[in-house]
């Protein structure tokens, strides 16, 4: 355990996974951590760092400054940055409240952000580093993953208690697939086969097979699911329950709980690390 700044909500590995990042929204800083030692080194100041995230060819860094309601939605964007030097290249203000959660698509060229408060999707060009659609999504979504074959964007949608499925060529929602009251985080099986969702009023986490876009299991979970992390060979789930001080370590192919571990208050984007990979895309751990 060692302190950072205020507000720590998720822990990044760099897209070169030479280092970690924990994003310190309240202390607009990024804590840099030693991944071989588990100890900080530094920090970079960053405005409001939520969330942070890669472009797939490793030259920009995006931190998301989410800013739920309008009376900061002059604050509201994504920063773009050099990785290597972290100079500001651009700050894109996104019109849509509370921009949240992202992924990438399958070649790079854009990624879909939720934005939580707004009911809706944007979609930007990582080149251009501009806006170039959105799609309305309803409720409040949060946790985007592509699918593994790239036709699909999934996203958790909390005020739904479900599942978006966008196409992401089209960019219009295609499915719905209920999941459980309050779902939030997502996470992909190591075979790829399987989706995860958390559904964190419900205390549940939902099992969506990748080829039928349906819910084949629902396992009961802590009291706040919200986080999910894999172990390097699969064979675990941890899952951070984000008001009651807990991380509960599953079994993925069962859903039997293997260990609870308390970890004090409000543990959020939990990251299980080193992870099997060529580079990582941010997160908590999305890798490719």
């Amino acid at each position: 355990r060692f302190k950072v700044s205020l507000s720590p909500e998720h822990i990044t590995p760099d897209w070169d996974l030479s280092r970690l990042y924990v994003n310190n929204m309240g202390g607009s800083k990024l804590t840099v951590v030693d991944q071989k030692t588990a100890k900080p080194i530094g920090d970079i100041n960053v405005p409001y760092p939520y969330n942070l995230y890669f472009t797939l060819d490793g030259s920009k860094a995006i931190v998301v400054d989410d800013f739920m309601t309008a009376r900061y939605i002059g604050n509201n964007g994504l920063a773009f940055y050099d990785r290597k030097t972290w100079k500001l290249l651009k700050f894109l203000k996104v019109p849509f409240t509370g921009v949240d959660h992202m992924d990438m698509s399958a070649d790079g060229t854009f990624l879909l952000a939720s934005c939580e408060t707004s009911g809706m999707a944007v979609k930007v060009d990582t080149r251009t580093m501009t806006i170039t659609g959105s799609v309305r999504v309803g409720g409040l979504p949060l946790d985007v993953r592509l699918s593994p074959d790239g036709k699909f964007f999934f996203i958790a949608n909390q005020g739904l208690s479900g599942v978006n499925v966008v196409d992401s060529k089209t960019l219009k929602v295609v499915r719905f697939i209920h999941t459980g009251t309050g779902a939030h985080g997502l996470g992909i099986s190591r075979d790829t086969t399987k989706l995860y969702v958390t559904n964190r009023i419900a205390g549940t986490i939902s099992v969506i097979d990748f080829a039928t876009q349906k819910v084949i299991a629902t396992w009961k979970a802590g009291a706040s699911p919200d986080m999910v992390a894999f172990s390097a060979d699969g064979s675990q789930m941890w899952v951070s329950n984000r008001y009651n001080g807990t991380v509960d370590v599953f079994d993925p192919k069962t859903g039997r709980i293997i260990k609870t571990i308390a970890t004090g208050a409000n543990p959020h984007g939990l990251m299980y690390w080193p992870q099997p990979g060529r580079y990582s895309l941010g997160h908590n751990g999305n890798m490719r």
